[in-house]
């Protein structure tokens, strides 16, 4: 094991001067703790990621504009662009990482260390890693005019709320005519995913003596038939909106924890479930979620109790990019895969919503993702680099 201070390999052989910038580049990043989270114990800021980004990208020849996403500007997007003129690629990332437990690491999660050919850090392939090398990339025609212009995207809370991304989306204001995700897919090209939204169903019945069911109507018995309702509709869900292209082919209806009640001998008052279901793009959030409030108030009206569904985050759409546009084919030539689908979701819908033709497409592999000693393989960087430059070409020159 070595921790990458001033070290000369990479991946067993001396390190160009440009590997030798990614790396230390990728260190400072990993080591600026920017963890988003619903939880206010865990969550914080990425301005001091946009701070680094920001000053790299100006002395590449970039004009950079920081917006804030909060009030405060601890919480901020960066739009750095090269060129000028309609037109031109986007290449986009966020800066924040998921919440970690240092004591389930082998290494520091907030250092950057090699063993085994890979780069072990917090954020080094979600999504850190993208960012030392789309500037690598964009160095590489550092010197030439572009006919249209180079943007680079970072965003603020992606592992959250994606505030970032739906500020972008909500401004509406034009960034390029094609966008890439450096999110990680061992370099396979994705144009489509599936939604998420995340809900909360509040049951409220009538407590009393436990002696008596009389005395009271349970919330938590009510619940049972909620549970049910909710599986029998998962059900039906999956006949009719399910999609071969994805390794799990169907919409997935997750009942992720459940609380109620206070003591065993009183009749449950109030009980609330929690659940995630991720949507297919052969339906929509909107109909989905429909539905569901209307088998509740179907439910709340047989069993005599309240029944209340509010959401715990906004909800993220289904995306999907067509086969035959201009962006799809070209990374499918360019990395000889055909695009796939993926059950994990992106800030892709909210780019899109901005006229961009989108892919996800980036370095390391999402199974290494929100997990202990998460890892960026070095064969994955000179290739990812290779490849963004030749979209780069195709588009700005």
């Amino acid at each position: 094991m070595s921790t990458l201070m001033g070290v000369s390999r990479f991946g067993g052989t001396l390190m160009s001067d440009t590997h030798k910038t990614i790396v230390d580049r990728l260190r400072q990043l990993v080591g600026t703790a920017s963890v988003s989270s619903t939880d206010s114990h865990w969550d914080q800021g990425n301005r001091n990621v946009i701070d680094l980004l920001a000053g790299w990208l100006e002395h590449s020849g970039f004009a950079v504009e920081i917006q804030d996403v909060t009030a405060d500007g601890a919480k901020a997007n960066l739009i750095a662009t090269r060129g000028s003129g309609p037109g031109g690629l986007v290449l986009s990332g966020h800066t924040d990482t998921v919440p970690f437990d240092e004591g389930r690491w082998h290494s520091d999660p907030l250092g950057l260390t090699e063993r085994d050919d890979r780069l072990y850090g917090l954020g080094s392939t979600d999504m850190k890693g993208f960012f030392p090398m789309a500037l690598a990339a964009a160095d590489s025609f550092r010197n030439l005019p572009l006919k249209q212009p180079l943007v680079l995207l970072a965003t603020a809370d992606e592992e959250s709320s994606m505030q970032g991304a739906r500020q972008l989306a909500e401004a509406g204001r034009p960034l390029g005519r094609a966008a890439i995700i450096g999110e990680p897919t061992s370099l396979v090209p994705v144009r489509m995913h599936k939604g998420i939204m995340m809900q909360a169903v509040r049951l409220i019945g009538q407590a009393g003596h436990s002696s008596n069911p009389a005395l009271g109507n349970s919330a938590l018995e009510g619940m049972h038939a909620v549970i049910g309702d909710l599986i029998a509709f998962r059900t039906e869900m999956a006949q009719r909106y399910s999609n071969d292209l994805f390794n799990v082919v169907i919409p997935t209806l997750n009942l992720g924890c459940i609380h109620g009640g206070d003591s065993p001998n009183r009749i449950c008052g109030q009980a609330e479930l929690h659940f995630d279901l991720r949507m297919t793009p052969d339906g929509d959030n909107a109909s989905v979620l429909a539905e569901i409030e209307a088998r509740l108030t179907r439910l709340a009206d047989r069993l005599s109790l309240q029944i209340e569904i509010h959401p715990l985050i906004d909800t993220i759409e289904p995306f999907e990019q067509a086969t035959g546009g201009e962006l799809v084919q070209l990374a499918e030539s360019l990395t000889g895969h055909t695009a796939e689908a993926v059950d994990f979701a992106t800030e892709a819908p909210f780019l899109q919503r901005l006229g961009m033709e989108t892919i996800v497409m980036g370095p390391g592999s999402i199974d290494r993702a929100h997990q202990p000693d998460e890892y960026l393989e070095l064969n994955q960087i000179q290739p990812y680099i290779s490849l963004l430059e030749q979209c780069i070409r195709h588009y700005c020159l």
